[in-house]
């Protein structure tokens, strides 16, 4: 066949020389591993072999994803963790295909240059093709519709605070202090709202809005509360987490939601230093140097382990019956909030064990037996 030609704009030619192709030779055949750079509109597709050569690089619209991995043959595809990427792996993963989704801080050490989407999408492919870089759990529609709902409530829960503490710092510009917390927060309001209302009726009847929008925050955060233990009492794997001390239905079902049976997870360190509640370590040769803790991963479920540690820690900090408790006397010794973080660390390790297991919560696991 005749080479095409392009014209330049001087009137030479460039000729671009077509290699015949042999019978029954297919391009796409040759890849065993394709990197999926996601985006809201165009998506940039690497495919390399089994050597990591380059095979192809392709951009697609997004309406073009799906109809280029169903007729693609069977590969690994790799993926960064943002948004859309569970829903894309759902349906990749349901066309055949083997889909590892990885968090973007393991995939950026393999992205070479500055950034444009092909070397993101060849730095993808790469990683995928590591066996060293962990791969991220696949999803289901409902674990991430329990995990909507508690982000939802956590984001409403900031909004209440803010509306409440834009109220307090309001009143307190006319004399009138309203003491912490939300326990007694709208007696303390309407009683200052009784007294400046006869002089300042514009600023009460701002007030009153303001509260009106705080008792729509309570509402929608109470239906949202419902809802959470409702997919609570149906899943068994929360009910069994549940019973562990600093463990309730917040954290039972936000892990559940995100971790699952913790598969992805040899041990039970692994998982807590997923959660980020593990020493960052600096060491080198034989001096080794242990920091706080790495913070890493999901910070919601960390915060509430956290805090579901510390009142544990306060209610046995004050009672006889746990002055011998380990994390009292962690407490006592190196401050209260390494004790929490070490109970939240204990906690992780716990809920690894029994997703893993099956087993009850038994809070005298380990104790020596004291004879007879």
């Amino acid at each position: 066949m005749d080479a095409p030609h392009l014209r330049n704009g001087i009137g030479c030619a460039k000729v671009w020389v077509l290699k015949p192709r042999k019978a029954g030779e297919s391009v796409m055949s040759k890849v065993t591993t394709i990197g999926l750079d996601l985006a809201k509109n165009v998506f940039q597709v690497h495919g390399a072999d089994e050597q990591g050569k380059r095979v192809y690089t392709k951009r697609l619209k997004r309406g073009q994803v799906l109809e280029f991995f169903a007729q693609h043959p069977i590969a690994r595809v790799g993926m960064e963790a943002c948004g859309g990427a569970y829903d894309w792996a759902r349906r990749i993963e349901a066309l055949g295909h083997e889909v590892k989704l990885m968090a973007p801080q393991h995939v950026k050490p393999y992205v070479i240059g500055n950034k444009t989407d092909a070397r993101d999408a060849r730095g993808i492919a790469e990683a995928a093709a590591r066996a060293s870089v962990p791969a991220l759990a696949l999803r289901s529609e409902e674990s991430q519709q329990c995990t909507v709902l508690h982000t939802v409530r956590s984001q409403w829960m900031k909004q209440r605070i803010a509306c409440a503490n834009e109220m307090r710092g309001l009143l307190a510009e006319f004399g009138e202090i309203v003491p912490k917390g939300m326990k007694q927060f709208r007696a303390h309001v309407n009683a200052a709202l009784e007294r400046l209302r006869p002089r300042l009726p514009l600023f009460a009847g701002v007030l009153d809005d303001m509260l009106e929008q705080l008792r729509k925050f309570e509402e929608n955060i109470a239906k949202l509360e419902g809802q959470i233990k409702q997919l609570h009492v149906n899943s068994p794997a929360s009910r069994l987490i549940e019973g562990i001390c600093g463990v309730g239905v917040l954290s039972a079902t936000a892990v559940v939601a995100r971790y699952g049976g913790c598969e992805n997870f040899d041990s039970s360190r692994k998982f807590a230093s997923a959660i980020g509640l593990t020493p960052k370590e600096h060491s080198s040769g034989d001096k080794q140097m242990r920091l706080g803790i790495s913070k890493r991963g999901d910070p919601y479920v960390r915060y509430l382990l956290i805090h579901g540690a510390r009142s544990v820690l306060k209610v046995r900090m004050n009672n006889p019956a746990y002055q011998d408790d380990w994390v009292v006397r962690v407490a006592r010794r190196r401050g209260v909030n390494i004790a929490v973080v070490a109970l939240a660390a204990k906690n992780a390790r716990r809920i690894w064990a029994m997703l893993r297991t099956g087993e009850l919560f038994d809070p005298n696991h380990g104790k020596a037996l004291v004879p007879a």
